[in-house]
């Protein structure tokens, strides 16, 4: 029949299986410190602050235009109005990005 010698314990397990379970659990072990996210809450933290430098540019440089652009409007001042709200809007906008950057952690 089968002139293969039986890799068989004498309690009745196959060895081949014991090696392949464990080189399994090895390639398992390695994926998870490979997929481990790294920094944790500092990362989290960098992220929240640039979120938070995004939306105070745009903020101010929208929200100053849309003011510009209202003023110009119903004042009749085109394109004065839209400027200069446009560069208070920039000046606040770096303001706050300045004033958040200085501000100490928690």
């Amino acid at each position: 029949m089968n002139d293969e010698p039986s890799a068989r314990d004498p309690d009745g397990e196959d060895a081949r299986l014991e090696s392949l379970d464990e080189r399994l659990k090895a390639v398992r072990e390695r994926e998870e410190q490979r997929n481990k996210p790294v920094g944790g809450a500092e990362t989290d933290e960098n992220y929240r602050a640039g979120s938070r430098v995004l939306a105070d540019l745009l903020g101010g440089v929208v929200g100053g235009l849309f003011l510009g652009w209202v003023i110009d409007h119903f004042a009749g001042t085109t394109p004065w109005g839209l400027l200069v709200m446009l560069f208070l809007g920039i000046f606040v906008a770096f303001r706050n990005i300045i004033r958040n950057s200085n501000r100490r952690p928690d």
